[in-house]
């Protein structure tokens, strides 16, 4: 069995998991019989619906794939750099490898659970007023979920800077002896 001696690769593993605990409660609040502890409207009736209620999907279904299994996946090529070819990081390297786990956890996480709030309140809302009543499907694009639509991209945004960052200094601990 390999024993790991780099630094990040369990920084990455246990941010994994950390994220899987809280996708977990994510999944406890969708499959959660008591919804109304929570929210005025059950969640699975708002991923059925659709519309306004498809941001939260994505976005639940974006918070397992990336900030659980791509966080996991990206403590691989850590281990691959440091473990395998046994480069240490350090300096720039580890400087950048700082603002990969930071960025790419913090962006990931707030980007997707900004698009899972939004798409809940705004599923709410047209659960409650009808999805083919148009005033009521123009009042949620347009002040529910529109309001929500440049900071989601501002946090996607430092989730990939955090990315760009990580492989910069993949690129430059892997092509340094």
């Amino acid at each position: 069995m390999i024993q790991a001696k780099g630094k990040w690769m369990p920084r990455f593993i246990w941010a994994a998991i950390i994220q899987g605990m809280f996708a977990v409660l994510w999944t406890l609040f969708v499959v959660n019989p008591w919804y109304q502890w929570f929210g005025t409207v059950d969640p699975t009736k708002i991923l059925a619906l659709g519309s306004a209620g498809s941001w939260f999907s994505l976005g639940y279904i974006l918070y397992i794939m990336i900030g659980v299994i791509g966080i996991a996946v990206t403590g691989l090529f850590y281990f691959y750099i440091e473990d395998i070819q046994g480069k240490a990081y350090s300096g720039i390297s580890n400087i950048l490898a700082w603002l990969h786990f930071v960025l790419m956890n913090v962006g990931v996480a707030a980007s997707t659970w900004a698009l899972m709030y939004a798409g809940y309140e705004g599923g709410s809302y047209l659960a409650t007023y009808g999805t083919t009543n148009g005033t009521a499907i123009l009042y949620a694009h347009v002040h529910i979920l529109s309001p929500w639509i440049n900071p989601i991209g501002y946090l996607v945004g430092i989730a990939a800077l955090g990315a760009i960052f990580g492989g910069l200094g993949y690129v430059i601990r892997s092509r340094t002896k």
